[in-house]
């Protein structure tokens, strides 16, 4: 008789069959079942062959080869398929045993199917897996969070398939309850867009401002690779510029200036909307990729649309030095702006989110990974509840000296017609902050003039609101919605 099996993966696209190989060279024995049975064959007479890996054909089988508490991942197209499949599982499962969702679901949709299974009696996870095909086979960065009682259970297995920092350090700790590891994720992933579409703003300074070859911008990224930047995104950076067709030709410069994304970039953004967080930066890295894909729309206006005429007469070596530096404080605000969310989302939903645990498990195996994350982690752990994250001493000491570069940065793209949207949001983002007076105060009088909304008074306790008649006929009654 076959040995029960000590977890069940079903889904066998990229991320979940390498996620398979990658727990039986860890030593667990895994089932596997994929809707498509041609799949699972392939697979178990391919990659998996002589392994600790079991294929099933029915989800009844599949379920059934698993030692209790059962434990079922699923690493399907998140949405409705998660669903379909829970739906297809839970007749076939007891009390206590855990169904895993390893795709990339909303945390809305992970918070609902905790709810619904713990009110059943089974154990939910929604966990974040990043670090793509290469993550997924050799380690990535794990981010687990829902039921509690379910983390002591699958914990050693995650643990060693994680990811390991320079430090050996698990890339994998518990986020937090229902939806807390699906959100991390997501901020993850918004993250991300910031961090490329920063790294493109320079790309695009470095060749249209200084005319840059792709082999010169190549030994730029190495060499920014050695220092504050050094990172998996600058690395893979230097590595495409140094790439080459058969004939020589650059790879990068023959691929079309269209971006993709598959929505998470979109949900980070609609999150800090909902939670009331200044998400500037990612949020112009995801429109920055909308108006790419505008392609024609781009060609046309180019033809029509003037721009600046003044010649560029600047030192290209001074230039350079000065980009690396507002790259570096423009990446620190973006991880501002995301660790913020997390903030404020950790207290919206009573996560209790270990900032200093999320930076440490991002140092290895996913996207973001950068010897940065060290300093993060290091921040929190002495200030755990740092409201933000320029407050660090640390990192005060570092923008209030590269804010210098990235003001130069941004007024020289700006003069020259360059398109740098997240550098420039950077920018805005930091002198925002640092203003103490806003003209805010301007704005809620227009709100007040039109809609009777309120205002706040300097001269008065905050909390006690104000309506003024400005225009002599609008009487007393004031609106009873205000909102900061």
């Amino acid at each position: 008789m076959e040995t029960m099996k000590q977890i069940g993966v079903a889904g066998l696209a990229v991320m979940g069959e390498n996620l398979v190989l990658n727990m039986a060279d860890k030593g667990f024995s895994v089932a596997v079942y994929n809707r498509t049975t041609a799949k699972t064959n392939a697979f178990l007479t391919g990659r998996a062959k002589g392994k600790s890996i079991s294929g099933f054909l029915s989800v009844q089988d599949f379920v059934a080869a698993l030692e209790r508490p059962r434990k079922v991942m699923m690493m399907l197209k998140a949405g409705e398929a998660v669903d379909q499949f829970i739906g297809r599982i839970l007749p076939h499962l007891e009390k206590g045993d855990i169904v895993i969702d390893g795709g990339n679901s909303h945390y809305h949709d992970t918070i609902r199917r905790a709810a619904t299974l713990e009110a059943k009696g089974f154990l939910f996870i929604g966990t974040g897996v990043s670090g793509g095909e290469e993550g997924a086979l050799k380690g990535p960065s794990i981010m687990p969070g829902g039921s509690v009682a379910a983390w002591p259970l699958i914990e050693k297995i995650f643990t060693a398939i994680s990811a390991k920092a320079k430090d050996k350090e698990p890339c994998c700790a518990w986020m937090g309850g229902n939806g807390a590891g699906h959100f991390v994720k997501m901020v993850h992933n918004g993250i991300e867009y910031g961090d490329m579409q920063l790294i493109s703003e320079a790309y695009q300074i470095m060749r249209e401002l200084l005319d840059l070859t792709p082999e010169a911008i190549h030994r730029v990224f190495t060499r920014w690779n050695e220092g504050d930047l050094q990172s998996y995104l600058i690395e893979i950076t230097a590595d495409i510029f140094g790439h080459r067709e058969k004939d020589g030709q650059a790879t990068v410069d023959l691929i079309l200036d269209t971006a993709g994304q598959k929505g998470t970039g979109k949900w980070t953004v609609g999150a800090a909307l909902d939670h009331g967080v200044v998400l500037s930066l990612i949020s112009e890295s995801v429109f920055a990729r909308c108006i790419s894909a505008q392609k024609d729309m781009r060609g046309q206006a180019a033809t029509i649309l003037a721009g600046p005429t003044k010649a560029f007469t600047g030192k290209s070596d001074e230039i350079l030095r000065s980009l690396e530096r507002a790259l570096y404080c423009a990446k620190i605000i973006s991880y501002t702006q995301g660790f913020t969310l997390l903030r404020e989302a950790s207290l919206a939903h009573g996560w209790n989110l270990d900032f200093a645990a999320v930076a440490r498990i991002w140092r290895g195996g996913c996207i973001i990974r950068s010897v940065f994350l060290d300093r993060i982690a290091a921040a929190y752990k002495a200030l755990p509840e740092l409201a933000n994250l320029l407050l660090a001493p640390s990192f005060t000491s570092e923008v209030n000296v590269a804010q210098a570069d990235l003001r130069a940065i941004v007024g020289l793209a700006a003069g020259q017609g360059i398109a740098a949207p997240c550098l420039s949001a950077a920018l805005a983002y930091y002198d925002g902050l640092r203003t103490e007076r806003l003209p805010a105060n301007l704005l809620q009088a227009q709100r007040d003039y039109f809609g009777a909304h309120t205002y706040e008074r300097i001269d008065r306790p905050r909390g006690e609101f104000f309506h003024t008649d400005w225009t002599g006929s609008g009487g007393a009654t004031t609106s009873t919605a205000y909102s900061r």
